[in-house]
């Protein structure tokens, strides 16, 4: 997956659940960012690995819904 469309679909879900979702700091190689309550850690890669995203996106289930990225 495309690491601005990991973002992308993170922002809009976040949008919809009524939740902030911000860059807090860039880091050597990632990005770190603010979803509620939850500290998001994103590679900096053009592509990032699919099993890395869906990771990311289920650690978030908690902050945007069960299952939001399905």
């Amino acid at each position: 997956m495309k690491r601005i469309d990991l973002i992308k679909k993170i922002g809009a879900a976040a949008i919809v659940a009524g939740k902030d979702f911000s860059l807090l700091r860039e880091g050597g190689s990632h990005s770190i960012f603010q979803c509620g309550d939850l500290t998001v850690v994103i590679p900096r890669h053009r592509e990032i690995n699919e099993i890395t995203a869906r990771g990311i996106m289920r650690d978030l289930d908690g902050q945007l819904g069960e299952g939001w990225w399905k």
